[in-house]
């Protein structure tokens, strides 16, 4: 059933008004949602909270970049910490974006971290820092932070334009304690510079291989198709081969791809990709992502960039979108759905 979770309709709100959403689940069976939030200065991320299944929500905290005072404004990402990692104990839920200043002349991807279920919020490091907010050849800025815990170490993969060899790529950064940062490794980083692959997310296969999906623009295919790799190494996707996803209908998939697996719905279990520029979402049964894709219809509409999280019940995932990247003028909301893999 489709849930509405919060709506900005005022007319101060910049076009799109809300986007880019994402969520998380607690272990107390408490979903968190956040997006993009496009209104007053300084911009913030809001915190939304259910506490009755994602059947009502309220605003419960708010992310407020408290180092530059420039606003949290793009490509917000949330990450609870499976373990300790550095001074922080596991459960330390993570929240990140793009904190931008109103006139777009810099991007910087800042960590802020919640040791008390997402209530307050405190800073905690820059990832990466990069110039103007533009996303046209020759602009230097950093994107789209997604966080995964691998061999003792917490990646950040992230969209990059400062490299002069490449147009943007896509690349991670490590560390062990969340404060420090090593230099970009690279993840996707085509020959051709006007090619941009963008818009990194990653699962955990049950075979303990590791996919990530991205968009593409230079794709043979389409513009923005959306791409995947499948390696052994969350840490070197760069070394193996990018894939088109085309459904057995023909669709190829274009736009802000999100990833999730669950293993229900087959003996390997089910790979599940949303797209910006589809309702329907893509799902593969087989372990390694080499067979059929099949496009699914859901009741949840077109969002940019919209979030997937595998539920409690693994039949279960809940579709969150905060609206089209270029909605009509304050006219976006925050919406939600629960589809049932091999169900309805």
């Amino acid at each position: 059933m489709l849930k509405e979770l919060s709506s900005f309709n005022r007319p101060t709100y910049r076009n799109p008004g809300t986007c880019y959403a994402r969520t998380l689940l607690l272990d107390d069976n408490t979903f968190l949602a956040t997006w993009e939030n496009h209104g007053s200065e300084p911009v913030y991320f809001p915190i939304f909270r259910s506490t009755d299944g994602g059947n009502n929500w309220q605003e419960y905290s708010r992310v407020e970049d408290t180092v530059n005072r420039w606003g949290l404004r793009y490509q917000p990402t949330l990450y609870k910490l499976p373990r300790r990692v550095g001074n922080f104990p596991a459960g330390t839920i993570l929240a990140a974006g793009d904190a931008v200043p109103p006139d777009s002349s810099r991007t910087k991807i800042e960590i802020y971290a919640s040791t008390d279920q997402a209530k307050t919020w405190k800073y905690v490091s820059t990832v990466a820092e990069g110039g103007r907010s533009f996303s046209t050849n020759g602009e230097t800025p950093v994107w789209e932070p997604f966080f995964l815990d691998y061999n003792g170490q917490i990646v950040c993969y992230y969209t990059d334009q400062r490299d002069p060899k490449h147009g943007q790529k896509l690349v991670h950064s490590l560390s062990r304690d969340l404060i420090s940062w090593s230099q970009p490794v690279n993840d996707v980083a085509y020959d051709t510079y006007d090619w941009r692959p963008g818009m990194t997310t990653v699962a955990k296969l049950q075979s303990g291989d590791y996919i990530m999906t991205y968009e593409f623009f230079g794709a043979r295919e389409v513009a923005f198709a959306v791409y995947y790799r499948v390696s052994n190494d969350p840490l070197n996707f760069n070394a193996a081969e990018g894939r088109v996803l085309r459904a057995t209908d023909g669709t190829v998939p274009t736009s802000s791809s999100y990833i999730v697996w669950t293993p229900v719905g087959g003996s390997s279990g089910t790979i599940v990709v949303s797209a910006g520029d589809f309702s329907e979402l893509f799902t593969n049964t087989s372990p390694d992502a080499s067979g059929p894709w099949v496009k699914i219809q859901i009741s949840e509409p077109k969002s940019y960039s919209c979030s997937l999280t595998v539920l409690r019940d693994p039949s279960k995932i809940l579709v969150v979108g905060g609206g089209p990247l270029k909605g009509k003028a304050g006219s976006n909301r925050v919406t939600g759905s629960v589809i049932t893999i091999g169900g309805s």
